[in-house]
């Protein structure tokens, strides 16, 4: 049997250093200076709210009934969540608390789709100027 030779090692090294490349990427842009971050919520792929998160402090309950069911959904200190809902297998609720820009809350039943996102501090940088 062939024994590694120390440019199998190198090359080993290398490629396990490049596999991080993405992670670190995408940490980036995830990690972004946020100055707000928002619910935006649609109902039947039609949009229905923003609910600001960034700013919200204290609790907030409020219902959202559609022909396909109910949902009760929670905002306190900058997170939301489902906490109740009609459906038979409440996947929506299990789901947990939502607060980090990418993070999302989805009810198939009743076509809700909640979606955490913000806007940037300053969107100078990537601003396109033309004459």
């Amino acid at each position: 049997m062939k024994t590694l030779k120390k440019l199998d090692i190198v090359i080993i090294l290398f490629l396990i250093v490049l596999s991080f490349i993405p992670q670190l990427i995408f940490s980036k842009t995830l990690s972004a200076d946020l100055s707000t971050t928002y619910a935006n919520i649609t109902l039947a792929g039609k949009f229905y709210d923003n609910i600001p998160l960034s700013s919200f402090k204290g609790e907030k309950t409020f219902v959202i009934k559609t022909k396909y069911g109910k949902n009760t959904i929670l905002v306190k200190d900058d997170t939301i969540q489902i906490v109740d809902a009609d459906c038979k297998d409440s996947l929506c609720v299990n789901q947990g608390i939502s607060s980090k820009v990418g993070q999302s809350i989805i009810c198939l039943p009743h076509k809700l789709i909640i979606e955490i996102k913000g806007d940037e501090k300053d969107s100078s940088s990537d601003m396109i100027l033309s004459h």
